[in-house]
């Protein structure tokens, strides 16, 4: 492995800092755009929950590899070859002219979307001294909590001014850029000596993975048949009961492992680390659907123009920068035990209560409501990251971060899954009415993450002090 640069320059973290709002500004900024794109493709609004799926499920594919990736071919080829991907994904996304393209074109900018924040991550730890990592870290995750909050009004204005294919072509020059800068700037690390990838356990995930999410996605899109659905989701079970045992078998409990699985399940016998990575599992199942409901909800119900649905999105955003700052008192003070648990239960009742949601809403209340979402869904990412990652052992560091990486990303695109299948099917049930479609996927999205309170609340009691990390 190369040595860290001996003075590395603000350029690299400009750069790095360029493809993390790349990746995060592309997460969301399609969402308000989703009814206009249905019309353009002659679809439904409530089959395009896809398009957001097909991106969040590639880049929750292809993060377990992204580290490997690096170390073998060098940090510099990596970020280069996925900014390119990015950018020809975009270009594709823009030329689609069916439901099906664009959700392939997806799949490809989904690819390299997968990449640029942990090879970007991967090249600042290795560049910078660890007295000034955090300090570089901070400076580099700041556009990518920006990207959220002009995503969705960006995407509002792009419809409303231009055409929803403007929401992909604005990578085009971005990536170009980030390209010709990532060939200069960017540092070239690897690792040749670095252990065989576990392609064998990486393909039971996947399969896992993609076989869960097509079955809950047939249910609303692909017509499948009911016996179909449920032989998915067991295939999925069953590939990841194989996986258990195929890391069981690369881990000895008693001699370190020549070959270490994909993620080893030593990680698990940390109690935080279980805890935090089934709470972001099954909580954000729950509120990573909002993102997609709540503009599909303002256009579709309440008939707001998308770049007014987009808008709508700021106050949530600005609340949960905001809360930030509260993060580490209220930790300190109650404990995780106690800030999650009720931060999860009160999170789980915010979201059924978008269910009352109608055009005789007080527009002052609503705001109030998604001020609150914001404040609440921020502490949730923040404290459960940290709870999952305060524990582990500075070997076991790299490993579990990217596990709950990948299960952020995939516990999102579940979401999204689960609310494009209950829309589509309580839409049907009572006779295409699109309201009450939306009061019920909303009560029910909000009692998944009212129910994984239990999860939090299986911490110790005397789980406090420690700073956590932002997300």
């Amino acid at each position: 492995m190369n040595n860290r640069s001996s003075g590395p320059d603000r350029s690299l973290l400009w750069l790095v800092a360029v493809g993390f709002f790349m990746q995060m500004l592309d997460a969301t900024i399609v969402n308000t755009a989703l009814p206009t794109m249905a019309s353009s493709l002659h679809e439904h609004p409530l089959r395009m929950h896809m398009v957001v799926i097909a991106y969040t499920l590639s880049v929750a594919l292809l993060m377990p590899a992204s580290g490997w990736l690096a170390d073998r071919f060098g940090t510099r080829r990596v970020f280069v070859a996925a900014v390119a991907l990015f950018t020809f994904g975009s270009l594709l996304c823009a030329q689609a002219q069916t439901l099906t393209q664009l959700v392939l074109a997806r799949i490809v900018q989904g690819i390299g979307g997968s990449m640029l924040m942990p090879v970007g991550r991967l090249t600042v730890l290795r560049s910078f001294p660890r007295e000034k990592f955090l300090q570089a870290m901070s400076f580099v995750t700041i556009p990518g909590l920006i990207g959220p909050l002009v995503g969705p009004t960006l995407g509002g204005l792009l419809v409303e001014v231009a055409s929803w294919h403007w929401i992909f072509l604005i990578n085009l020059p971005v990536g170009l850029a980030a390209g010709l800068l990532g060939l200069r700037l960017m540092p070239d690390f690897r690792a040749p000596a670095s252990s065989p990838f576990d392609l064998s356990g990486y393909l039971l995930l996947a399969f896992s993975m993609v076989a869960i999410t097509i079955a809950l996605d047939g249910i609303s899109d692909l017509g499948l048949q009911r016996a179909q659905v449920l032989g998915l989701i067991l295939a999925g079970l069953v590939s990841l009961l194989a996986y258990w045992r195929h890391a069981a078998r690369r881990e000895p409990a008693d001699t370190p492992a020549p070959s270490p699985p994909l993620f080893p399940l030593s990680l698990f016998r940390t109690p935080t680390f279980s805890v935090g990575v089934l709470g972001n599992l099954f909580a954000r199942i729950g509120n990573g659907s909002m993102p997609f409901l709540l503009p599909l909800m303002l256009q579709i119900k309440l008939d707001y123009a998308p770049f007014r649905a987009g808008l709508m999105m700021v106050p949530a955003a600005i609340a949960g920068m905001s809360a930030k700052g509260l993060v580490s008192p209220l930790v300190t003070r109650y404990g995780y035990r106690r800030v999650l648990g009720l931060n999860t239960f009160l999170l789980g009742l915010i979201i059924c209560a978008f269910a009352l949601v109608s055009a005789s809403t007080p527009f002052w209340r609503l705001i109030i409501q998604l001020l609150v979402f914001g404040a609440l869904n921020s502490l949730q990412f923040s404290v459960m990251n940290s709870i999952a990652l305060k524990d582990l052992q500075a070997h076991q560091a790299s490993s579990g971060n990217s596990l709950l990486s990948m299960v952020m990303q995939l516990s999102m695109s579940l979401g999204v899954s689960i609310a494009g299948a209950l829309l589509a099917v309580f839409s049907a049930a009572n006779g295409s009415s699109n309201d009450r479609a939306f009061t019920i996927t909303f009560v029910c999205m909000g009692l998944v993450t009212l129910a994984s309170t239990w999860i939090f609340l299986q911490l110790e009691k005397d789980r406090r002090g420690s700073k956590p990390h932002s997300e």
